[in-house]
């Protein structure tokens, strides 16, 4: 009998010292975790910015290609006109 409860006592020293160990390093992940999380956010934010750099220059080059055709209508007038004889 009482060997039975010695088995018993130790048996419960290690689960409690098995369960304190997994609290204590849930603890660490939670520090992990927010450091994760904390560079995911600043990421977020670097990709969000760089996704309005890209739209702000996608409407400046679609500015331009309209300014480009503008002129290229009138080059192409300026190209078909007959050539002029320099006077003198």
């Amino acid at each position: 009998m009482f060997r039975t409860k010695k088995n018993a006592a130790v048996a419960r020293m290690f689960g409690v010292a098995i369960v304190a160990l997994s609290l204590s390093s849930c603890a660490t992940y939670k520090d992990e975790f927010a450091t994760i999380n904390s560079r995911l956010d600043t990421l977020d934010a670097k990709v969000q910015g760089a996704a309005q750099s890209a739209e702000s220059a996608n409407q400046s080059a679609q500015q331009a290609n309209q300014r480009l055709d503008q002129i290229e209508g009138r080059v192409q007038r300026l190209e078909s006109a007959p050539r002029r004889v320099p006077r003198g």
